[in-house]
């Protein structure tokens, strides 16, 4: 029996699959639990439609990213934080800090995960931080930690 899968079955299939199940195991197991439903023309037309806007929509996602990350290559940003007279920080400047600043710059928001970072910055300078976009997008950005009296 053909069945479209609606989930994952380890060892049998991924979710939006089609394929050829025993009978038994079809009407005793995957379809009273919801893992499957009957692969007629209705359903592989739907599940066509789905793969296709699916695919498109990842397209539009990888081509946005391209283009954050022409703009963040190179950028530089500035983070000013309260520090001493030696240019040691009362604190330190976090992955948030830094991502909250590009994003302020790029008027796009940035997730803090995305930002590589070994240890918090602690002192005043200049530093190149990655920002992970994707598996192969990982534009360098330019952070100038600048330091204010308090």
């Amino acid at each position: 029996m053909k069945v479209y899968f609606l989930k994952d079955v380890p060892g049998v299939a991924r979710a939006g699959e089609i394929k050829d199940v025993a009978e038994g195991y079809a009407r005793n197991y995957l379809l009273p639990r919801k893992l499957a439903v009957a692969a007629t023309e209705a359903v592989i037309d739907q599940a066509r439609a789905r793969q296709a806007a699916e695919a498109r929509r990842a397209a539009r996602e990888a081509e946005e990213l391209r283009e954050l990350a022409g703009r963040l290559d190179g950028l530089t940003v500035t983070v000013a934080v309260r520090a001493g007279k030696e240019g040691r920080l009362y604190g330190s400047v976090t992955a948030a800090d830094i991502a909250e600043a590009i994003s302020a710059r790029v008027g796009r928001p940035v997730d803090r995960r995305r930002v590589e970072l070994e240890a918090p910055i602690r002192k005043t300078g200049e530093y190149q931080v990655v920002v992970r976009l994707s598996r192969d997008l990982a534009p360098r950005v330019n952070v100038v930690v600048t330091g204010q009296e308090g």
